[in-house]
């Protein structure tokens, strides 16, 4: 399977993002968060990515958020925001994306994405649920979560 390594927040890995711009969705660019977080080398990047080779075929942010005050889990767990998941044509539906997701799941905490259009069935083959819309908190996202099992699962309904 796909190994997945955090990315160096550098000027190569920026190079890197470029091609991802140039074939995804604007919304899903990750420039401009790379930019703003640029240091050299920084070894604490929220980036992680997949290479075919030398090539950056997939990449993903991870960024974990206190929980005290989520309404998105009944628990106050800290949970993951996956983020800006997307793998480049001709590499699609080969496991990357899978693996992506699979890495974030290994953190063992519970996670929070927002899915881009068309990606409906891979985040349910993923375990990913939908949480009760809220106008006030979800600002016409459409959020899903996923819950390890040692964590209490909640849909957002109400008992």
């Amino acid at each position: 399977m796909a190994q997945v390594k955090r990315l160096l927040i550098n000027y190569k890995t920026l190079e890197e993002f470029k091609q991802f711009k140039e074939y995804g969705i604007q919304e899903l660019s990750m420039l401009e968060d790379l930019e703003s977080n640029m240091i050299e080398n920084d070894s604490n990047s929220p980036f992680y990515g997949i290479y075919f080779g030398d090539k950056l075929v997939a990449r993903m942010s991870l960024y974990q958020v206190d929980g005290s005050t989520t309404t998105y889990f009944n628990h106050n767990h800290d949970y993951l925001e996956l983020w800006k998941l997307e793998v480049l044509p001709g590499y699609q539906r080969k496991g990357y994306g899978e693996a992506l997701v699979e890495f974030a799941k290994s953190f063992g905490l519970p996670i929070r994405t927002n899915p881009r259009v068309k990606s409906a069935g891979f985040w349910d083959k993923m375990g990913f649920e939908s949480v009760k819309y809220d106008m006030e908190r979800d600002k016409g996202e459409n959020p899903l979560i996923w819950e390890p099992a040692h964590i209490q699962k909640n849909t957002g309904e109400s008992a």
